[in-house]
């Protein structure tokens, strides 16, 4: 169902006065649920509604009494960033009785209300749904046995159920992303990164349980993330004979000089008649025909443990906020919904058709339907599996294809953690595809230099955790060497070439595009892979690196709001990177739980910052302990980080002392987070087969030429798909000068950090999820495989 283009639908036109909005968290607890609860809570009070805690799930709304708490705006203060769930989560047999929904039915009326958001799995939200479909029945019945009044039946004829999906298997089908997913994949990347290293010092061989009892997506996307040798996930069991395979190819790693084998196993994984593999099983199989040393490591529980990643943070925020807008929208015959996300936008898919097709996988699971287990998991799940047996398994030289076509990769721009996994993607997909792959060391200086060699396959090994830039990089532009760059083109006969960085990369392409005029060897299919903290490149909602710097930010700004626990009221005034962009100031702010964020984007004077002096002083006299105020580093010339300081320290004496923190070049550093690591390698693989389609095209007498604008693309993502775009035409949605686009996305997102912060705002709800239908199969056009 379409949004109009022709009109904008702003906050103030929805009320939720008179209406009570209960949330609950029932099954397994997952990072990301506190911020999810926190977002509900807030965003209902804000629009008027009563809101309430049903504690410890099911059983607490089937016993009632205290476990039906009201909710008030200080009640969910201090929770973002705390796994787990504070107001708990319980299974329930009880509710599962006609007996248990009709006593839940009996208190949720006491209470007043008929508008539930569900946050859990599939089996939480199934029972939601069938409580929603027996409500009219059992209110019947309890008029019956006199429990409440005949009116009561026709006050609270309808109950309404929206749901969100925390889980950190990613199970469910028709969203992306679960809450938590992200969060376990970071506490499986620690532990992986950590044991690398103790591998390496005793040649050991280590194999690795995670959690995916019927899901291998946690396995799948860490042996992404980490470059394993091997993974068993229960949606492709090993053909026949895997054991000897394996054996073969963790020998031939050891004897290519690799000191470490890393194989991960999902505690569902399975063969190809249905029997269980074991961590046990493969160490056996691995001492006894290689006689490697090897140890076992079984994960457990804290996976679901630690503090939510800035990525759970912001999307159960988002999804908590289109809970409640999908709430007062509803009407009698609206179905129960599930808040999803696609790509990088929340939708809203009917709850049924997605436990339907979730319950499907397990079918064809048991059915040995393995192929078709995998599409119904949904296009993102597909392409991990493709990319990694790409990545993963290398076939011989005799059976790879022979292009006869060089292919050059340089990294341009500031370093970003991730760029190290595309780079390694583009090498081993290059090679796949039969190309020889050249790499140019420290960006265009280096390549008119002359600083260009061939990089093999074993070359690239262990890249994808490291931070920085392997390969090197500079700011350089090729606008002054463009001359020199065309004759190492011309000897080293580069046929294409692969820019990974960031605005730097954009306007470099742009010059190498330009100078086509005049130098040949630049007639050649060019893409460019987004890579920079700052999320400032024009044509895409993200870029590599940006989620490894949100971390950094938001696990700061946790530390320092913990330092301030114990001692009197304070604001910590945060400086943030990103030149002209606000991106991780604002994003960041979100994430966090921020209090104001300042940036460039959104232009702010003297009596916007009393304001906000005067908005935190009043939130401080009644409850806070802590605020939280992050600046862009270029937001204002004047307003620096030094004046807002100055300003907070003295208008808020005698309620609260000030501090402040510049962040600084830790936000570039530190090993890749697991999305940037799965993002960088996934559409880096993308760009390398475009880089030879287009080779295969342009390739006539003898020679590639491609002149056309479609050869010289960025690769970036918008909305819901991954899109290769002409730089040429992204020229107009640039501002040059702030180094920034002129639309950015994430700026819709303001309103909603204001309305969690208690400030009265608009909030656009043109691109709120409108409901749709759950898709087997999108074109690949539409490929949202990027959201991990």
């Amino acid at each position: 169902m379409a949004q109009p283009d022709t009109k904008k639908v702003f906050f103030e036109n929805l009320s939720g006065t008179g209406k009570a909005i209960a949330v609950l968290t029932s099954g397994g607890d997952a990072q990301g649920m506190n911020a999810a609860v926190r977002a509900v809570v807030r965003m209902g009070l804000y629009v008027g509604a009563k809101v309430y805690f049903i504690h410890e799930g099911y059983q607490g709304m089937v016993d009632g009494g205290e476990n039906i708490e009201e909710a008030s705006w200080e009640s969910v203060s201090s929770m973002l960033q705390v796994g787990g769930t504070v107001i708990g989560s319980a299974r329930c047999k009880e509710f599962r009785s006609h007996e248990g929904r009709l006593k839940a039915a009996h208190n949720l009326v006491l209470q007043g209300i008929t508008n539930l958001c569900v946050i859990g799995g599939d089996g939480s939200l199934t029972g939601a749904n069938l409580f929603r479909e027996e409500w009219s029945g059992l209110l019947t019945e309890l008029v019956d046995q006199g429990l409440i009044e005949a009116d009561a039946v026709q006050k609270y004829s309808a109950l309404h159920i929206v749901g969100m999906v925390g889980s950190i298997d990613n199970d469910f089908c028709g969203t992306d992303m679960t809450i938590g997913t992200d969060s376990a994949l970071h506490r499986i990347i620690e532990v992986v990164d950590a044991i690398m290293t103790t591998a390496q010092s005793h040649q050991r061989t280590f194999v690795l349980e995670v959690m995916g009892r019927h899901c291998g997506y946690l396995a799948l996307v860490s042996a992404l993330a980490c470059g394993a040798d091997w993974v068993l996930i229960p949606e492709m069991p090993p053909e026949d004979g895997w054991e000897d395979k394996m054996c073969q190819k963790l020998s031939a790693n050891r004897a290519g000089m690799k000191r470490l084998n890393i194989i991960i196993v999902a505690e569902g994984a399975i063969d190809q008649n249905n029997r269980p593999i074991t961590t046990e099983n493969i160490k056996n199989l691995v001492v006894k025909c290689l006689g490697f040393d090897t140890r076992v490591t079984i994960l457990g529980h804290v996976q679901r443990g630690g503090t939510p990643s800035a990525f759970d943070r912001i999307l159960a925020s988002r999804m908590g906020v289109e809970a409640v807008l999908a709430l007062l929208e509803t009407t009698d015959n609206t179905p129960a919904c599930v808040v999803s996300l696609r790509g990088n936008q929340s939708v809203r898919l009917p709850l049924m058709e997605c436990v339907q097709m979730t319950q499907e996988v397990q079918r064809a699971m048991d059915g040995k339907r393995f192929e078709e287990a995998v599409k119904l998991r949904g296009r993102s799940f597909e392409n991990n599996l493709r990319t990694y047996k790409l990545l993963a398994h290398r076939k011989p030289e005799s059976e790879l294809p022979v292009s006869n076509f060089n292919v050059a990769v340089l990294n341009v721009g500031a370093p970003a953690a991730g760029m190290n996994a595309a780079v390694r993607s583009a090498v081993r997909v290059g090679i796949s595809e039969g190309h020889k792959m050249f790499a140019v060391s420290d960006g265009f200086e280096g390549f008119y230099k002359g600083q260009i060699r061939e990089i093999k396959w074993a070359d690239v090994g262990g890249w994808t955790g490291q931070g920085g830039s392997l390969l090197g990089t500079k700011r350089t532009l090729p606008a002054k060497h463009v001359e020199k760059i065309a004759e190492q083109m011309r000897m080293n006969n580069i046929n294409a070439l692969l820019i990974v960085g960031g605005f730097e990369a954009f306007e470099s392409l742009l010059q190498l595009y330009e100078a086509r005029t005049t130098y040949e060897e630049f007639c050649i299919p060019m893409c460019m892979l987004p890579a920079t903290i700052s999320n400032n490149v024009p044509g895409t909602d993200l870029s590599i690196g940006a989620d490894t710097a949100l971390n950094a930010i938001v696990e700061t700004c946790d530390r320092i709001k913990q330092s301030a626990s114990g001692t009197k009221r304070r604001v910590f005034i945060i400086e943030t990177m990103g030149g002209y962009c606000g991106y991780l100031a604002s994003v960041g702010g979100l994430a966090a739980g921020a209090d104001a964020a300042y940036i460039y984007e959104e232009p702010f004077d003297i009596k916007d910052l009393q304001a906000n002096v005067e908005h935190l002083t009043e939130k401080m006299k009644t409850s806070i302990q802590r605020g939280l105020v992050l600046r862009n580093e270029n937001c204002n010339e004047n307003y620096t980080t030094d004046f807002i300081y100055q300003l907070y320290s003295e208008e808020g004496k005698g309620v609260f002392d000030s501090r402040k923190n510049v962040l600084g070049h830790m936000q570039q550093g530190g090993a890749p987070s697991p999305f940037d690591r799965n993002f960088g390698t996934k559409i880096s693989a993308k760009a390398m087969q475009w880089v030879t389609k287009k080779l295969t095209e342009t390739f006539r007498q003898g020679r590639v030429f491609a002149n056309t604008e479609d050869s010289c693309c960025l690769l970036g993502m918008r909305r819901r798909a991954l899109v290769f775009q002409p730089v040429v035409q992204l020229k107009d949605e640039t501002d040059f000068v702030h180094r920034i686009p002129k639309e950015q996305w994430w700026l819709k997102l303001r309103p909603l950090m204001k309305i969690l912060a208690k400030y009265k705002t608009s909030y656009d709800v043109s691109d709120s999820g409108q409901l749709e239908h759950v898709i087997r199969n999108r074109p690949k056009e539409s490929d949202t495989s990027v959201a991990m």
